[in-house]
């Protein structure tokens, strides 16, 4: 019996991961219409403590402004990050022909052998490629964001109708009460987190924006991005987005002292949202198992790229603040978490 149960959760286990693979298409979408959906009905929420609102303005009319509101924030976001990408790919005959004299001067500097190593990866290194996929990655992002308009709309129409389906499917009154009040519960704790988190991301990149223009770094806004994004990456996030300005300062200006500047100055923003900003507006701790992070990180890294990473921790997150909810499945929420202790 037990055999039995083993080979068919491994069944199990390979089905959704070739699943998760073979649709990425069509689930990476969702998933970013989902995390902008839950920010669009916060927004909807902020606004509905004017009570004057509330009672006058209809619900489709306020949820319309608040998608307004983030979709124009990610259109302007979006036009500034396209402007960047294309100074970067101007500059990139630049920095490939800095790469030999920064390997020599780190060679010089801090006298390790770097030359050789990097000069053969360079033969197969081919930077003309690096433009190609830049504006590959620009044409899948304009047909995403249709697709996640789409989903965006499908999901405010299932909103509408998801309390009639609970009362479907929970005839009791008293049941239904308790499974409305359970699910606003959930709906509520993972629009606070990914709003909140969000939020510090973005506390992150403005700051690493305001450093990189103050020390003149080319594309700055493209680099404050990938720091904002690496930001929902735990452990390894850091120290990665802090990594990519470092190395282009050292191509641009082909001196050390830049860099080091660069590296010293976004590690010590990097330490304060870290361990600072973000413990008091998300909270003391994500409250995931260490090791629960690492294996996250390398399952859904393995999946789906850096996508992937960047939704591992918070995708873990949800999945306790859901499990913590039901009695069914509370002890896995217990094991997923950092000391066992659940809300």
């Amino acid at each position: 019996m037990k055999t039995t149960k083993i080979a068919s959760l491994l069944i199990i286990i390979i089905a959704t991961i070739a699943l998760l693979i073979l649709a990425q298409e069509i689930l990476i979408p969702l998933i970013i219409a989902m995390a902008i959906w839950f920010i669009i009905k916060e927004i909807r929420d902020f606004i509905d403590k004017v009570s004057w609102i509330k009672k006058h303005v209809p619900k489709w009319l306020r949820s319309s402004f608040s998608t307004l509101i983030v979709f124009s924030i990610l259109g302007l976001f979006s036009s500034v990050l396209a402007v960047n990408i294309n100074e970067l790919k101007n500059a990139l005959p630049l920095y490939q022909n800095n790469v030999t004299e920064a390997t020599d001067l780190i060679n010089q500097t801090f006298n390790i052998n770097l030359k050789t190593a990097f000069s053969d990866y360079l033969i197969n290194f081919d930077f003309s490629q690096i433009i190609k996929n830049i504006i590959a990655e620009i044409s899948s992002l304009f047909g995403t964001l249709f697709m996640v308009l789409i989903y965006i709309l499908f999901l405010f129409l299932e909103e509408s109708v998801s309390s009639d389906k609970l009362k479907y499917i929970y005839t009791s009154e008293e049941k239904h009460l308790k499974a409305k009040s359970l699910f606003a519960d959930i709906d509520k704790s993972i629009g606070n987190y990914i709003v909140l988190k969000t939020l510090v991301s973005l506390i992150a990149g403005i700051s690493s924006y305001v450093i990189l223009i103050l020390l003149d770094i080319n594309s700055p806004f493209f680099w404050a991005f990938l720091i904002s994004l690496f930001n929902f990456i735990p452990v390894i996030g850091a120290l990665i987005g802090v990594l990519f300005p470092t190395i282009i300062a050292l191509l641009q200006f082909g001196e050390i002292e830049p860099a080091l500047l660069v590296l010293l100055l976004l590690g010590l923003t990097q330490l304060i949202v870290g361990n600072i900003i973000e413990p008091k507006i998300v909270g003391k701790s994500l409250n995931v198992s260490s090791l629960i992070i690492i294996l996250s990180l390398a399952i859904w890294g393995s999946i789906w790229g850096i996508f992937g990473m960047v939704i591992s921790v918070p995708f873990t997150v949800i999945l306790i603040i859901i499990f913590s909810r039901f009695e069914s499945t509370k002890n896995i929420a217990i094991i997923l978490s950092e000391k066992g202790e659940i809300n």
